[in-house]
């Protein structure tokens, strides 16, 4: 039996923050950075499609998907959906995750975890509050969250917005649960890779997370990442107890970059 799989579109991966810091500090031409739309690789209706396979077995679906742009408590965000489905004759799964990412500073301002794995099931909604770093939980739990903290769903957007140097370890402390604490992103090194929707040059990288699953500490997780403008997530790997998890892009539709003009805002 394979598990509880914490795989649900690549969103139990790594990283951090690119353009922006945590604090609202004055740019050169002296507007707040907080003001200006962060850069990212990728835009409004982009869509990654996934096979999933269990070693030479073919056993499910992904998705990632980046819907719209939302507006929660009153900020603009990225509305991101990550879909998983699939499983065997003894076990099946169906997830869905969803993730608001502010535009500007690149944080998490919702969070919603709808889990169906085997007889285990769970809806939960996290409402962040950044400025004042709480979070409130749909079934009354809060607590406090680190400096423009990140879910899980919201990660893989932050690894694909970073600059990536083959070699280098990366740290950021910006996981919503401070004990999860460090996220670790090793640069492993650049390889041609082919999949199913087509062969690309990439960056592998090997997320570390304080947490079980295919990111856990011991784990051997990587993930081939395009080494280009797009930096789109192409195949992930992982070598579980039991055997090996991978899975490989199937297709994808590139979405339309974000621009104030967009938000109605002027430049």
């Amino acid at each position: 039996m394979i598990g509880r799989w914490k795989i649900a579109a690549l969103a139990y991966l790594i990283a951090t923050p690119v353009a922006l810091s945590a604090q609202d500090r004055a740019g050169s031409d002296g507007t707040s950075e907080l003001s200006k739309l962060a850069e990212v690789p990728f835009g409004v209706g982009e869509r990654l499609q996934y096979r999933v396979k269990f070693g030479p077995l073919e056993v499910g679906e992904a998705r990632m998907e980046v819907v719209g742009i939302d507006t929660v408590a009153g900020h603009p965000t990225y509305h991101m959906l990550f879909t998983m489905a699939g499983g065997t004759f003894f076990y099946k799964m169906d997830d869905k995750q969803e993730s608001w990412l502010d535009v500007y500073r690149l944080a998490s301002r919702r969070y919603l975890q709808d889990l169906h794995q085997g007889s285990y099931e769970r809806l939960w909604v996290w409402e962040f509050d950044l400025e004042k770093r709480t979070f409130q939980r749909s079934d009354g739990v809060s607590d406090s969250i680190p400096a423009d903290a990140l879910d899980e769903a919201a990660f893989i957007y932050f690894v694909r917005s970073v600059p990536l140097e083959v070699g280098e370890t990366y740290e950021w402390n910006r996981y919503y649960l401070f004990d999860r604490n460090p996220v670790i992103v090793q640069v492993l090194r650049r390889e041609t890779v082919k999949v199913p929707a087509g062969e690309f040059d990439t960056i592998v990288v090997r997320p570390i997370i304080k947490a079980g699953g295919i990111y856990s500490e011991d784990g051997e997780a990587e993930v081939f990442i395009t080494d280009d403008e797009w930096r789109i997530p192409v195949l992930l790997k992982s070598k579980l107890k039991v055997g090996t998890l991978s899975m490989e892009m199937t297709e994808y539709e590139r979405g339309v970059r974000l621009t104030p003009e967009m938000l109605g805002m002027a430049n």
